[in-house]
């Protein structure tokens, strides 16, 4: 039965069958459960390690990546829409999220190019359509609630857009009795008037007093002459008047207010019901909400009267400190101002969309942070949480998510990822996103969302369309052939990341109401503001001490406890509220240890009755940084690694490389999870130990999920890039091969020349020295697969007792400029000798897939004595026929449409290195 249709019956055999009070409470129940019935479900974490081994070789679809998708236009139509589901079943890609964007060609019935209006009859149908397609190929549909970013559109009047304070100073000269009142316009309004002395430009906001206006008529306002000049200060509540980022067709106008209840009911009425009811009985399994980017905003209609209920006081007196920062008390009350914002985002916006949600029998993902400033315990009013940022050794938005996901019992944090890699688009490779992918997997993702799929019409030129901004990983890249072993490797280790409980062992305690208190107008973000406290080193210290690390929060600390966390580091935390210190203390009595940095609490948060809350806090902080040796008090940020050794070694000791090694734990009940990384482009060699190991150590290959028996204290040897898993259990894992040794490496052929190579619709040419497909005119601007064949022949003696590799030689490491801002270009800082994946077939039978460092495959069960056939089919990147011809002119779109977008670094488009660069070498080692 269709979940709405079940619940209906539910409510009618409620009604019917029961009288009075007790009918009502078995409606409400009856309710519930059908809501229940109807809501996805997380996905099953195990507890023991056997369970957890049951799914390595084909992990749960839940766990398999996602794509965003971008509908261009949106002009699709459904048999591509259908191709592409096939194509991302193919590739292992688990699901879509649906998001229409700004069109990227005119309406042409000749080539086919048809832009649907955003919600209309025929985009709505063609949103049923790939959400039954998708669902009955086996993908998760999920749909972003608008069109662009963030929410908005033509349904937001003025009054719904994003509020914001307009402060207009009036001069007033030397004995004026009148001066021009200021123009209020729609959607504004007055909140208050000031006067005192000064000029427009220059006056103390502190000695301004109340002006009760006076209108004389015709504009002007009336004041009482004064011999000195004077200011008169408007408070005007206005709009920002942000509009929709790249917008589809139709989707265009204000984004809305996210403090304001109307305007979140407006747009859920006007675009959230057409869209789900699109979904018919198949709702979306979460509907979706970018980051939070509403520029400008720090104001909403009714603030002061929320303001007022909420801090206990009223602002309205107090609003020259708060918009100009002057004056002993303006932190205090920007703290105020800033943390209704945040309760208003909470109680205005993810309150209800979630409610909202679950009426509809789906979920509420968010990226829930930005502006308005959202804090990291306000995940807990959605249902997913996701982050964005591979900033894993610095303050990020991923591992503000995965932290709450932690605090708040979450199996499941996603990450938007990929969106900058590798620009410019179509240059990035299945190395490029392992890097990216690895760095948000130490961070605590377990779900890739994969930043793009960009929808291409059937007639647009190879290799299709792209977002202005976003790697592609579609098929229309050569590379895509390997898809399904990038989507397993992504899949396995997001199904492992979920199992048991999370263990990092080191929180650090954000300091909201610090940051609360330096935000200013027009730009009100938690997040934003958090790295000028939670600076690089503080994260690396904590990292390169052997340990992983989560963010805490005020309110996470009083609604969920420390417990889980032996120490806990406060960063020059100064404002804190007393229930918080006490919740403090009593970790420091159970045995918990902390850390602080710099300055400790010494302030009320705010600023009612903060003479009295500030000498508690004092009071408070003194005994508790009197507790002895579970208290440590360190001058910087350089100093927290030593500091931490000292209370708490390392959970992950390494010999060597410390600064190029990540990982995360997961922690079950009979053994411990530890995905390593190397997140660096030189290789690693190093002793490795666990801080409590358990009776057996098990080697986890997260390319095909193969174990291997291991050492407790193994040797760690990673190529560049390159990770492992290793199982610390109480007992042996099943199916885990003996330790083998090798030894005694030593070159069996050398097959760096003597290939035929055979490009598509060309004839085969023999290549005596391998290059790259760049150095000839006849294929630099090639993208696509083109073919090596050449035999090699080994005796018996070659082959006995030994592991025989085909090597594909090392790379070359660039200069790493890391992980740097959001917008910065990620991308792996090494340039392999094979460009950029392959298929290996050795005498007619595939041997593996190469797409990242080490370029070496096993390939001794396919050899034989004797002649044997190597083939090895080799793809490159879709950038270097995007480099063989001009770019469309967009001239004519952005006349009629306005321009929505740059496509961006096209300046740098050029061919890349392809195929075998060599040396490509058959190696054999000893076996014992």
């Amino acid at each position: 039965m269709p979940q709405r249709h079940a619940r209906r019956s539910l409510v009618a055999a409620a009604r019917t069958a029961l009288p009075g009070r007790l009918r009502w409470t078995v409606l409400a129940a009856a309710l519930a459960a059908g809501l229940a019935h109807a809501a996805p479900r997380d996905p099953t974490v195990y507890q023991h390690i056997g369970d957890v081994a049951n799914h390595l070789a084909s992990p749960p679809a839940d766990a398999r990546p996602m794509m965003r998708w971008w509908w261009f236009g949106p002009a699709v139509e459904k048999a591509q829409l259908a191709h592409e589901i096939d194509q991302m079943k193919w590739g292992g890609i688990g699901g879509v999220e649906i998001q229409a964007v700004y069109p990227m060609a005119l309406d042409d019935p000749s080539r086919g190019v048809k832009n649907l209006p955003f919600l209309s009859a025929e985009h709505l149908d063609a949103v049923r359509f790939a959400n039954e397609k998708g669902r009955s190929a086996g993908l998760r549909v999920d749909l972003t609630l608008g069109s662009g970013w963030p929410f908005g559109g033509p349904h937001i009047g003025i009054g719904d857009a994003i509020g914001k304070m307009r402060v207009a100073a009036i001069d007033l000269p030397a004995g004026a009795s009148g001066y021009a009142l200021p123009a209020v316009t729609e959607g504004e309004k007055i909140e208050a008037v000031f006067i005192g002395g000064g000029t427009a430009k220059e006056y103390d906001a502190t000695r301004l007093r109340p002006l009760k206006e006076t209108v004389a008529g015709n504009g002007r306002g009336a004041v009482q002459p004064e011999p000195a000049p004077r200011v008169a200060v408007y408070y005007i509540a206005s709009r920002s008047g942000m509009q929709v980022k790249r917008p589809a067709v139709g989707g265009e106008g204000y984004v809305l207010d996210h403090m304001s209840r109307r305007a979140i009911d407006n747009h859920l009425a006007n675009v959230g019901e057409p869209l789900l009811k699109a979904f018919g009985d198949q709702p979306p399994y979460a509907i979706f909400s970018d980051s939070l980017e509403s520029y400008g905003t720090d104001w909403t209609d009714n603030f002061l009267e929320e303001f007022q209920r909420r801090r206990g006081y009223d602002l309205r007196p107090y609003l020259p400190l708060v918009f100009s920062g002057q004056g002993a008390d303006a932190p205090a009350l920007r703290h105020d101002w800033a943390l209704t914002q945040t309760e208003l985002v909470e109680d205005h916006y993810l309150k209800p969309v979630t409610a909202w949600a679950h009426r509809h029998g789906t979920r509420f993902r968010s990226q829930t942070y930005g502006e308005p400033p959202a804090s990291l315990s306000s995940f807990r009013h959605q249902d997913l949480f996701e982050g964005e940022g591979a900033q894993y050794r610095q303050f990020s938005f991923t591992r503000l998510a995965s932290s709450a996901a932690h605090l708040y019992g979450k199996p499941v944090v996603s990450a938007e990822t990929w969106t900058w890699l590798r620009s410019p688009a179509h240059t990035a490779s299945p190395l490029d996103m392992k890097a990216e992918a690895d760095r948000m997997f130490v961070q605590g993702v377990t779900q890739i969302i994969g930043h793009g799929w960009p929808y291409s019409p059937p007639n647009a030129p190879e290799p299709g369309y792209q977002l202005y901004a976003a790697a592609v990983s579609n098929h229309h890249q050569p590379w895509y052939m390997v898809m399904p072993e990038v989507s397993s490797y992504l899949a396995r280790v997001s199904y492992l990341l979920r199992q048991g409980a999370p263990a990092n062992q080191v929180a650090v305690l954000l300091p909201n109401d610090d940051v609360y208190a330096i935000n200013r107008p027009g730009k009100t973000s938690l997040s934003g503001e958090m790295p000028k406290f939670i600076q690089p080193a503080l994260v690396q210290q904590i990292m390169d001490s052997g340990h992983n690390l989560d963010y805490v929060d005020p309110e996470a600390v009083l609604r969920v406890g420390l417990d889980r966390y032996p120490v806990l580091v406060m960063p020059n935390v100064t404002r804190l509220a007393p229930e918080v210190l006490a919740k403090l203390a009593a970790y420091v009595k159970g045995g918990g240890r902390i850390i602080a940095i710099g300055a400790t609490p010494s302030l009320a948060p705010g600023f009612k009755d903060a003479q009295r809350i500030t000498a508690e806090v004092k009071r408070a902080a003194a005994a508790l940084f009197a507790a002895g040796r579970n208290v440590t008090r360190i001058g910087t940020d350089a100093e927290l690694g030593r500091a931490l050794q000292a209370v708490l070694p390392g959970d992950v000791q390494l010999s060597d490389a410390r600064h190029r090694v990540s990982f995360v734990r997961r922690k079950l009940a009979d053994a411990d999870i530890y995905f390593i990384a190397n997140t660096s482009n030189e290789p690693v060699s190093a002793n490795l130990a666990f801080r409590q190991p358990r009776r057996h150590a098990t080697r986890l290959d997260p390319d095909s999920g193969r174990l291997a028996q291991s050492a407790l204290a193994p040797r760690l040897e990673l190529a560049p890039y390159e990770s492992v898993v290793y199982v610390m259990s109480d007992a042996p894992m099943r199916g885990a091969a003996p330790q083998r040794k090798t030894h005694d490496a030593a070159v069996v052929a050398d097959l760096s020349a003597g290939w035929q190579v055979r490009f598509p619709d060309r004839a085969p040419v023999t290549m005596d020295k391998l290059v790259s497909w760049t150095d000839s005119e006849a294929t630099r601007y090639f993208s696509g697969q083109a073919v090596y064949e050449r035999q090699v022949t080994v005796t018996a003696a070659q082959l006995d007792g030994r592991r025989v590799s085909l090597d594909f030689g090392t790379g070359t490491p660039l200069p790493d400029s890391g992980v740097h801002a959001h917008h910065s270009g990620m991308r792996a800082m090494y340039e392999p000798a094979l460009r950029d994946a392959a298929i290996v077939t050795v005498n007619g039978q595939r041997a593996g897939t190469l797409w990242h460092p080490p370029y070496r495959l096993d390939v001794t069960p396919f050899l034989k004595a004797g002649a044997n056939a190597i083939e090895v089919k080799v793809a490159n990147l879709g950038v270097n026929t995007l480099a063989g011809r001009e770019l469309p002119d967009f001239k004519l779109l952005r006349l009629r449409y306005g321009n929505r977008f740059e496509l961006q670094d096209t300046a740098k488009i050029a061919p890349q290195p392809a195929g075998l660069l060599g040396p490509v070498t058959l190696v054999g080692e000893a076996v014992r």
